[in-house]
């Protein structure tokens, strides 16, 4: 790849990021990562019936401490509650409140499902090249540093 190129994708990622700083503001006090952990917990809840911190933190490639304090935050906030397992105490779940699930009705699946209607000229092939583009990139980046020496 050329040098020139790889400026042009690094230019795209920061176009990308002004995108996402175009999504509506949220009510004050909640972060965009609370939207982003709640839509996974949905996600995760599909597939499984209890879904813990450790899950969060392994389908968003984060550290568990970050993800602990996040949901420990968005517990004190009312949108999501902690449970022990039934069969080892030990184990405790997360699932989102009522009021969670109203924020996320909102700001998650409204929004989304009436942006997608402004979006009809990306076909679901492209938003796919697009997307495993973007996390070869970052793989790239994030594995191999290159010093500036």
């Amino acid at each position: 790849m050329k040098a020139d190129t790889i400026k042009r994708m690094l230019d795209a990622c920061y176009e990308a990021k002004r995108i996402r700083e175009l999504l509506p503001e949220l009510p004050e006090g909640v972060k965009p990562a609370y939207i982003q952990y709640m839509d996974k917990i949905h996600g995760l809840q599909q597939e499984q019936k209890h879904v813990k911190v450790s899950d969060i933190s392994d389908i968003l490639k984060l550290p568990r401490p970050g993800v602990t304090r996040t949901v420990k935050e968005m517990e004190e906030k009312g949108y999501l509650q902690k449970y022990a397992s039934e069969e080892d105490g030990r184990i405790t779940y997360i699932r989102i409140t009522s009021k969670g699930e109203e924020l996320s009705e909102k700001y998650d699946k409204n929004y989304y499902d009436r942006l997608a209607k402004y979006m009809d000229h990306i076909t679901e092939e492209e938003a796919a090249v697009m997307m495993q583009t973007i996390h070869k990139f970052y793989q790239v980046m994030s594995e191999r540093r290159v010093t500036i020496e």
